[in-house]
């Protein structure tokens, strides 16, 4: 733990045991957990700890703890782990993880689903199918949870968060609860208008009647390409790299010569040159530098930037 965040990390672990009365046992959160290993939980199976990892029970624990959590402690939340490089010198603060008391899912009309932040894509759109739900099955590729895709406005195979979400449940860092409108988030191509900090904890999807049989027609053909054109069985962050205007990152990254390039143990995909892979033991700074060697050759070759789709978190070793 860098010397900056020990002051902050002291005063958590105080409250947490009760040593400082901020915080009482009431509203002390379900887990924290000091210098937790972030590795296990993120799906390239590299980088290092977090300060500490905070697991909630309940939207009240959560937003009691960021409420008597002093306001210069950073907060970041964790999903699934699929789109996200954690840096090998670990995160500093507080990670949030929401786990199974947030993964829920229930219809609340012929067209409505309502769900934890915790809930994965495929959770969201098999419930939307066997309620005869249309519309969400493009959440079925998503390999993140309803927190990540509301946030980044993920999507696939034509849609996106966008299309579909009705409003969502946040907390914000300060614990304040809101819920904020689709038309609140300023959803862009793979970005939203969330605060830092913020934590989305639930969401209300809307979707149109259909037939569960064709419903599961389509979300068995997404499952196919994906599974015939990406490297699902590896150790991977899902794309790498948004789609600039005009053009498929790619494509480009194939056309500057990428295909099966190496750093280490990290390795542009060969089936997807959109994907970076740990093939066994590379380190987070292999996987970034790799990444970073590739767009230096997109540019070179055809001129364009390409922006990291990943999120990098956290501080270098």
């Amino acid at each position: 733990m860098s010397n900056s965040a020990q002051p902050a990390a002291s005063s958590i672990e105080e409250r947490e045991v009760g040593q400082g009365g901020a915080v009482s046992p009431a509203s002390t959160p379900t887990r924290l957990r000091q210098n937790a290993p972030l590795a296990p939980l993120v799906w390239f199976k590299s980088g290092g700890a977090a300060d500490f990892l905070l697991e909630p029970g309940s939207v009240d624990d959560l937003a009691k703890f960021l409420a008597n959590l002093d306001s210069a402690v950073p907060v970041m939340a964790l999903g699934l782990g699929s789109n996200l490089i954690v840096r090998d010198g670990g995160v500093r603060g507080i990670v949030v993880r929401l786990g199974k008391p947030f993964a829920t899912v229930e219809r609340i009309d012929a067209t409505t689903l309502r769900c934890g932040g915790g809930a994965s894509g495929i959770l969201v759109s098999s419930t939307a199918r066997d309620a005869g739900i249309a519309g969400l099955e493009f959440l079925r590729s998503i390999p993140g949870t309803v927190g990540g895709f509301v946030r980044m406005n993920g999507g696939a195979y034509g849609r996106e968060t966008a299309d579909v979400l009705v409003d969502c449940d946040v907390v914000l860092r300060s614990g304040e609860r809101h819920t904020l409108m689709a038309s609140d988030l300023g959803y862009t191509y793979r970005h939203s208008a969330l605060p830092d900090g913020a934590i989305v904890v639930g969401a209300t999807f809307r979707g149109a009647p259909g037939d569960p049989a064709a419903i599961q027609a389509e979300m068995n053909r997404i499952a196919a390409s994906r599974e015939a054109s990406q490297p699902l069985r590896s150790k991977t962050g899902g794309s790498t790299f948004k789609n600039p205007s005009g053009h498929k990152a790619w494509q480009l990254v194939d056309a500057a010569g990428c295909r099966g390039l190496r750093r280490g143990d990290a390795q542009v995909s060969e089936k997807h040159t959109n994907f970076l892979l740990n093939l066994g033991s590379a380190t987070s700074a292999d996987i970034e530098a790799l990444g970073e060697e590739v767009r230096a050759r997109v540019k070179a070759e055809s001129g364009v930037t390409l922006e990291w789709e990943i999120q990098r978190v956290g501080v270098a070793s």
